[in-house]
């Protein structure tokens, strides 16, 4: 006497709960990311009386706001430390070997961040580095 089927059923997989956790995702990191950052990375340039006004065509910008955050080629990075600075260029001269590091730093910019940066490209072998600045405007002389 034969109690049970021998049939085997078929596992039936419901893929709808899957597809909605991938949506929510989908919809979250679209929300979250940030598609402009040029807003978010207003410099104020130091003065110089000297600078030259130079072009550079292939050019790595390492922009340092009066916040203390690090932007490489417009992509922020995720903290100050040396270490991710260093990993950051090193990623960044991996596509472009030949390039000119500019590091464009905000005239607020804690001193300490500045030298950071030039401390860690000089730690990834990069020795073509330039300080953007703009041009001071001569004073007027007072007249008597």
């Amino acid at each position: 006497m034969q109690l049970q089927n021998d049939q085997e059923e078929e596992p039936d997989i419901n893929l709808t709960s899957l597809i909605d956790v991938v949506f929510l995702l989908l919809i979250f990191f679209m929300v979250s990311s940030t598609f402009e950052r040029q807003a978010l990375m207003q410099v104020d340039l130091p003065r110089a009386a000297t600078s030259e006004e130079q072009t550079v065509p292939d050019r790595v910008e390492l922009v340092i706001t009066a916040e203390g955050e690090y932007f490489i080629n417009d992509q922020v990075l995720v903290d100050q430390r040396k270490s991710t600075l260093e990993l950051a260029l090193n990623q960044a001269f991996s596509i472009s070997p030949d390039a000119v590091l500019v590091i464009r730093g905000d005239a607020q910019t804690r001193h300490e961040l500045v030298v950071r940066a030039m401390d860690a490209a000089s730690a990834q072998g990069i020795n073509r580095l330039s300080i953007a600045t703009i041009t001071e405007q001569p004073e007027a002389a007072n007249p008597p």
